[in-house]
């Protein structure tokens, strides 16, 4: 007897939830969940949320299945600011909701998760351009002191900061680097400089080779940006210093 394929085991495990009261939701992410990235070795990633005092539903992870189960309760702040899951956002950007309550809840909650609030989209770009800005003129200043190691990895330290702060100053939750690509090919961040083509290779270079033409780009690309949304006063704070990054 074979065993069963991922496939078979998601369906099944999704006919287990469905018709059990005590899950409240289901929630599918990963590659599953976004169109074209999944592999043959791609396992489906499943949220599993209970009703406040549900019975307990078993958690899985192997090769087929990784499947995470908490309460509603957990569920209502997880991935969200001060919970300690921060980084685990973006598992919610494109989540399929499998299974919801009658009044959408989960539904609303992984939309909430998903996108960022006005309020968090400017907080969240404001602390991360002064992140880069301050990579940035590590890199320079190391790369102009003949310290060729050190400004590489300044260099490689900024891209983070770059692309959260791209992201947020579009409201929008930075992707795990496997699905950056892919990100920027099916819900483009915009036109040029910003495209998938334009920007990828330029973050390539910048791992390869850190040279100061590219840190100068990515700043001059990234000001205008910033400053149309309201976040001028954050890079005039750092003066003089900025004419090293032009």
């Amino acid at each position: 007897m074979t065993n069963p394929s991922a496939g078979e085991e998601f369906a099944a495990l999704l006919a287990r939830v469905s018709a059990d009261p005590a899950v409240a939701g289901a929630v599918l992410s990963g590659s599953q969940a976004r169109q074209g990235m999944a592999t043959h070795r791609s396992d489906y990633d499943v949220y599993l949320i209970t009703a406040d005092g549900g019975a307990a539903t078993q958690e899985r992870r192997d090769s087929r299945l990784d499947v995470v189960v908490m309460s509603l309760e957990e569920f209502r702040t997880h991935a969200m600011p001060g919970s300690g899951w921060e980084w685990n956002r973006y598992s919610f950007t494109h989540a399929r909701v499998l299974k919801d309550r009658a009044d959408g809840l989960i539904g609303e909650l992984v939309s909430v998760k998903g996108t960022l609030s006005p309020e968090e989209a400017h907080q969240t770009a404001a602390a991360s351009l002064g992140a880069f800005v301050n990579a940035a003129y590590r890199w320079l200043k190391n790369h102009r002191d003949g310290r060729a190691t050190e400004a590489r990895l300044d260099a490689a330290e900024s891209i983070p900061y770059l692309l959260t702060c791209v992201f947020a100053l579009h409201r929008r939750v930075r992707p795990y680097n496997k699905y950056l690509g892919w990100e920027m090919r099916h819900h483009p961040l915009g036109p040029l400089p910003w495209s998938h083509d334009e920007l990828l290779p330029l973050l390539e270079a910048v791992l390869s080779h850190a040279t100061p033409q590219a840190a100068r780009r990515l700043f001059l690309d990234l000001e205008p940006l910033a400053r149309a949304a309201g976040h001028g006063s954050e890079l005039d704070a750092w003066g003089e210093d900025l004419h090293l990054l032009r």
